[in-house]
This record gives C-alpha cells, structure tokens and sequence, in this order.
C-alpha cells in the first residue's frame, strides 16, 4: 500500500500531525514534513535503494535489472531532478 502524501481532496501535500509509540503508548503532536525520499513513489524508492546496495554502480544495477546503462543513468537523473524540486 502506497503511503499517502497528497490530500485525495485537493492533491494538495498532506503533513504528520502525530506520532505513536506501539510500546509505550507516547503520542507526540505537531506539523512534520516527510522526509525527502518519502515523497518519491514507492518504485522510485526501491530505485534509490538498489542505487546504494549496488555502492552507486549503475553498471551493475543495468546489468542486475536487465537494461541498458543509459536508461538506468536517465531514471537516476528524472529522481535528481525530482528531488530537487521538493
């Protein structure tokens, strides 16, 4: 399930207001962004975590996923430039 980050009302970005401890039942309140990658879409997550088990060889991530290096070089710059937007 994907997390949501956008209001389904009005797309608009969404905010934590609380946090829970499952253990010790503390709740903490507030307004938190999401951090960074978790704005990503969940396979461009998975991406950026194939990107740093593979030690940032993208030769080695083409070969493992099966495509061509300079389509692997084009999604890591689509993620680059999407984040620097955020």
């Amino acid at each position: 399930m994907k997390f949501p980050i956008h209001c389904p009302a009005c797309d608009s970005e969404m905010s934590v207001v609380k946090l829970f401890c499952g253990s010790c039942e503390t709740e903490v309140a507030g307004k938190f962004n999401f951090p960074t990658l978790m704005r990503l879409e969940p396979e461009e997550q998975e991406f950026v975590v194939q990107f740093l088990l593979y030690s940032g060889s993208l030769k080695e991530m083409a070969n493992k996923m099966g495509k061509s290096y300079p389509t692997v070089r084009n999604k890591l710059d689509e993620l680059i430039e999407k984040i620097k937007t955020f």
